[in-house]
């Protein structure tokens, strides 16, 4: 799965947030021989990974299905930040990890994992995306989040941090409702995509 490339562009309104929650000027370019626009973009870079990477509905995809290379094994694109196989019986005997950039069956030890549909695996992945594919309540708990770690490397006031910090816990309560929304999450945790679970009706006690 490609994904377009970021665009500086985009993300200069973060940086220029970031900025501002320390005091700073607003900038008209990614200027990274700045010190503090360099802070703050490398810090938004990270803060992306690591925000994406706790997997959320709409970068994470169930019994997705990859195919092997020349050489019968799985390489792991650049743009995935966790995969594992999907829990399905193909895949009961098999326990992969990520080494050396492609899939490693730790249960069988080796690189090449068979499977019954032939050069395909179905793995469930987590993806990362360009700052242009956030959903918008993503990219402002992004923008806070990181936001507070700049104001604690470049300021290091406290009152400031914490000031940072509950900008930070409200846009997180905003990413999460819209994940729930978007995730359509129950309480009986149904498979991915179905739903087993057949409410109470009256008429079922009756019938009997």
């Amino acid at each position: 799965m490609a994904f377009p490339t970021t665009n500086a562009t985009e993300e200069l309104p973060a940086i220029n947030q970031i900025l501002a929650s320390v005091g700073q000027a607003p900038v008209t370019t990614l200027d990274t021989t700045n010190p503090d626009v360099a802070i703050a973009y490398d810090t938004l870079l990270q803060v992306s990974r690591e925000v994406q990477a706790e997997g959320w509905a709409f970068n994470r995809e169930y019994e997705y299905k990859i195919i092997t290379d020349s050489d019968k094994q799985y390489t792991i694109p650049n743009n995935v930040l966790q995969m594992d196989l999907s829990s399905i019986s193909d895949n009961r005997n098999k326990d992969v990890v990520r080494r050396s950039g492609k899939l490693y069956d730790r249960h069988n030890h080796k690189y090449e994992i068979s499977d019954s549909a032939g050069d395909t695996l179905k793995v469930d992945i987590v993806w990362k995306f360009d700052w242009i594919d956030l959903p918008i309540p993503i990219q402002d708990y992004i923008t806070a989040r990181a936001s507070t770690f700049t104001a604690s490397r470049i300021v290091g006031d406290n009152s400031l941090v914490q000031m940072c910090a509950r900008k930070e816990a409200t846009c997180r309560a905003a990413a999460l409702e819209y994940d729930c929304n978007q995730g359509d999450y129950t309480y009986f945790g149904h498979p991915e995509g179905q739903n087993y679970y057949t409410s109470y009706q009256p008429y079922q006690a009756l019938k009997r």
